[in-house]
């Protein structure tokens, strides 16, 4: 049964951006106050995840391992075992860099309430480069059974997601990025796990996008309707796994082709998960937008832009791709 969907956009004329991480640090001590059996673990990066401030409000229930992910896995297993909600959190390049094998065995076996919630994903790392810029995590994660996918757009979307998923038993992956993003939702938007989220409608192409390419992608739909009449539907699917398989069936029927929008390598990412679903139950062409299938390179902050535009991935390269989708239907 089909279900219906309400837009859901912040309308408002004043661009406002803020920090995943920090709304990450805020919402962590806002959800220690009221819930008592969280703990934190970090692993030296307990300044740049912003889980210090967790530590300042409750310094029993954060714990800093050190440069020792796979140990911060296991430690936070344990405390799940002794009936905690764990929280382990770093940089994406390091869980799961790092530690897959813990987070296979010690963690999504047993099904344990571990919430692994990272940042720095994706190219936008700043200097770091390809060993820091984590592009794989998202077709790691959602291979692992007993695993969600989570992949939030902005700081609102963090808190609420957040706020979602510490009541609900059993291991998560959290993909934050480390830029300031434009706030997209309002405090009463509202998210569900399992579901994705139109936040602009149109007729000819649906864009699904998750986290910084959300943003991106609306740019484009503003680009691609005033140069070309091409009116695009724009979904944040911020939830990768489980996604939402009804979305993905109403927008091929009411739109045709798809394209996937994402700061990930185009294999196993948000695109392969949309495939996986209209392979099955609605047949479609799919253009997957994202990194083909190779490794980044090092960019200064304020080079960050032209980085993704390098790689395929701000709103003038995802006009091109839309474009060239459109004008091969009509052949």
């Amino acid at each position: 049964m089909m279900v219906s969907y309400e837009l859901t956009h912040l309308t408002t004329s004043d661009t406002k951006f803020s920090d995943m991480r920090s709304a990450y640090g805020d919402s962590l001590v806002n959800l220690g106050k009221k819930y008592p059996n969280i703990v934190c673990v970090g692993g030296d990066t307990t300044d740049s995840l912003k889980t210090k401030k967790f530590g300042e409000k409750f310094p029993d229930r954060l714990f800093n391992v050190g440069i020792a992910e796979a140990n911060l896995v296991s430690i936070a297993a344990g405390l799940a075992i002794a009936g905690k909600v764990s929280f382990a959190s770093t940089y994406a390049a390091f869980i799961p860099g790092r530690c897959l094998d813990q987070i296979r065995n010690a963690i999504c076996y047993p099904n344990l309430d571990v919430k692994i919630v990272v940042s720095h994903a994706g190219l936008s790392v700043g200097p770091d480069g390809a060993s820091h810029q984590q592009i794989e995590d998202i077709s790691i994660m959602r291979s692992l059974p007993n695993m969600r996918v989570l992949v939030p757009a902005d700081a609102i979307s963090v808190k609420k997601l957040l706020g979602k998923i510490v009541n609900i038993p059993g291991p998560f992956y959290v993909r934050l990025a480390r830029p300031s993003t434009e706030e997209l939702y309002s405090e009463e938007s509202n998210f569900e796990i399992g579901k994705g989220t139109i936040i602009k409608d149109g007729n000819d192409i649906s864009l699904f996008s998750c986290g910084t390419m959300v943003s991106a992608s609306l740019k484009a739909s503003d680009i691609l309707k005033k140069d070309h009449n091409i009116s695009c539907r724009v979904i944040d699917m911020y939830s990768i796994k489980p996604i939402d398989s009804e979305l993905i069936y109403k927008c091929t029927k009411e739109t045709g082709s798809l394209a996937s929008v994402e700061e990930h390598n185009i294999v196993g990412g948000l695109g392969s998960a949309i495939s996986e679903v209209t392979s099955e139950i609605c047949p479609t062409f799919v253009r997957k937008i994202g990194i083909r299938d190779k490794y980044g390179e090092s960019a200064r902050d304020e080079e960050i832009d032209s980085l993704l535009d390098k790689y395929g991935l701000s709103p003038g390269e995802i006009v091109k791709n839309v474009v060239a989708l459109k004008k091969s239907e009509k052949k």
